[in-house]
């Protein structure tokens, strides 16, 4: 495995994204061990993988606002086949420089397990933290049905999943700017909600981690982990200790160990 630099820049938005209009990122290094694509979940950002991005060292890392989001907001909200095929686009570019590993952020890992079931010869290696795998384990209780209104959805999400004291720490142009993300988020809820199936995770094709952490969700995630190993046992799963939904925010250096660790174990082995 070669020797890669010890100097991280920043990411930067480039302009030559495989999919016109798509807002993606990267950092680049000299000699990259492999190159980690992230992908964000709801309501959510490339940019807010900027921590996670700064403990990888070694790997070059591309991340990007999906469809409906954000630097990506001009592209109108897609379905999930959708954010399949736009990651498909990344993967192939990556490829054909060095090997690919796919890490997803909630609702993001769900994208990365579509594309990754169609490029197994050029994905390595899948990590996701936290993606709801509502066909595999339907999550208990009620939950009301999603309104018509993209913005007061976007608002409560937020507060939902981060908290109320971290909205209102918001300045009114980030509020506005998350609630603009209403409409995509709406898309992606939905697709949760029915139970969309990305991939037969039975006959899953590419090594596979999946995490979470011992937060308030620790149940259904730790019964999640069980059905996984059932459905393949080949699946991993790893609890990190204290770490909430948003750990590539606040456990970054958690992600990225168990990041570096799989793949350095994956090169081990072949």
């Amino acid at each position: 495995m070669p020797t890669s630099s010890t100097t991280s820049p920043r990411l930067h938005f480039v302009a030559n994204s495989p999919v016109k209009g798509l807002a993606v990122a990267e950092r680049r290094v000299e000699e990259p061990s492999a190159c980690v694509i992230c992908v964000h979940g709801a309501l959510d950002r490339g940019g807010s993988f900027a921590r996670l991005v700064r403990r990888l060292s070694g790997f070059d890392v591309i991340v990007y606002d999906r469809r409906g989001y954000q630097g990506s907001r001009d592209l109108a909200p897609v379905d999930l086949e959708h954010h399949i095929e736009d990651l498909e686009a990344l993967i192939e570019r990556e490829a054909s420089r060095h090997d690919v590993i796919l890490f997803g952020h909630s609702f993001g890992g769900v994208v990365t397990l579509g594309a990754a079931s169609r490029h197994a010869s050029e994905v390595r290696l899948v990590v996701n933290y936290e993606s709801p795998m509502s066909w595999v384990l339907p999550r208990e209780g009620f939950r009301p049905p999603l309104s018509d209104d993209a913005q007061a959805e976007a608002e409560g999400f937020f507060r939902r999943v981060m908290s109320d004291r971290a909205w209102e720490r918001l300045s009114e142009a980030q509020r506005e700017s998350r609630r603009l993300d209403g409409p995509a988020l709406l898309i992606d809820l939905t697709a949760v909600r029915q139970r969309q199936v990305p991939c037969d995770l039975s006959t899953f094709p590419v090594p596979f981690t999946y995490i979470y952490g011992d937060g308030a969700q620790a149940p259904y995630y730790r019964s999640l982990a069980l059905e996984l190993a059932t459905v393949n046992p080949a699946i991993e799963t790893v609890e990190i200790k204290d770490a909430d939904h948003a750990a590539h925010l606040r456990s970054s250096t958690a992600l990225a160990e168990i990041i570096r660790e799989r793949w350095e174990s994956l090169c081990a082995s072949a």
